[in-house]
């Protein structure tokens, strides 16, 4: 590993990332490397690492790169591989703007979950194209404390429980992954949601996430409490032929989600590069040994 790795430090509604560029593909990011950085004490600190590689660099990207040129090799903050990451998405787009790779307007960004459209603002915004969500049949439930609540099962390229609350506080501290049941219904761990009313097509949530615990904001988990909330409401953008547009309030800030009539969801926020810099390899090397 080299002396020094450079890194980048940015967050989209303060879901916050280490970013990592590696066109080549040269680093080994392990696990116990990614917890390293991500560590809000003895690291940098971040929800997860976007290491930012070329698609055709990428083993598990190749296919995709006639596609998009550029592949987000996004790891949860404890080190495991997520598939998708909504918020990551957009910070990894505004990453390519500032590096000169892409300018304002429409590219494409490799995923585990699929290629993304994306679109950079004048304003500032990234709108991503966050594909379509699917709704698996079968009664979920999450628990926390004494409740319970049912809970809509929907996944936006990764798995997410939504449970529509009273009060946000009754989510708990959210430290740790809130029970679901049946445990068949995510083999690979999940998403909780929970969801109250702020108004017409307007809620706010909190999430835990995966292999992160709560976080200031989770883009596939909003769009995701999205489709719920529409569905919820009895709107279906595929049967009414409109689309539907939702505000969601994250305790980072807000999200615009859009369901269009084909299915595919958009996502509408700001993504921030705060800060650069260059890693210690030897510190990173004693930390991961």
């Amino acid at each position: 590993m080299s002396t020094r790795i450079a890194f980048l430090k940015g967050h989209g509604t303060e879901n916050d990332f280490v970013i990592v560029p590696d066109p080549e593909n040269a680093l080994d990011l392990s696990p116990a490397a990614v917890a390293a950085l991500c560590d809000r004490r003895a690291g940098i600190g971040g929800d997860g690492v976007l290491h930012v590689v070329r698609s055709a660099a990428h083993p598990e990207a190749r296919e995709m790169a006639a596609e998009a040129e550029w592949f987000m090799d996004y790891r949860n903050g404890d080190g495991s591989v997520a598939e998708m990451c909504g918020n990551g998405v957009r910070v990894f787009a505004r990453y390519l703007q500032h590096a000169g790779h892409v300018a304002e307007g429409d590219l494409t960004i490799a995923t585990r979950a699929g290629v993304r459209t994306v679109h950079i603002a004048k304003d500032g915004d990234v709108t991503v194209g966050m594909g379509r969500a699917r709704l698996p049949e079968g009664d979920v439930t999450v628990t926390v404390g004494g409740r319970s609540w049912p809970a809509r099962n929907v996944n936006m390229g990764n798995p997410h429980a939504v449970a529509f609350v009273a009060d946000l506080a009754h989510a708990g501290d959210l430290y740790t992954a809130p029970p679901v049941s049946p445990a068949t219904a995510y083999p690979d761990g999940v998403n909780v949601e929970f969801v109250v009313d702020r108004g017409p097509r307007h809620v706010a949530m909190r999430v835990h996430e995966r292999g992160s615990g709560e976080t200031r904001s989770c883009g596939t988990g909003a769009c995701a409490v999205a489709v719920a909330t529409a569905r919820r409401d009895g709107t279906d953008p595929a049967v009414t032929g409109t689309p539907a547009t939702y505000t969601v309030d994250v305790p980072g800030g807000r999200l615009v989600i859009t369901e269009r009539p084909d299915g595919e969801i958009e996502m509408t926020g700001p993504a921030v590069i705060v800060a650069e810099g260059e890693i210690e390899g030897e510190w990173l090397a004693h930390a991961v040994g």
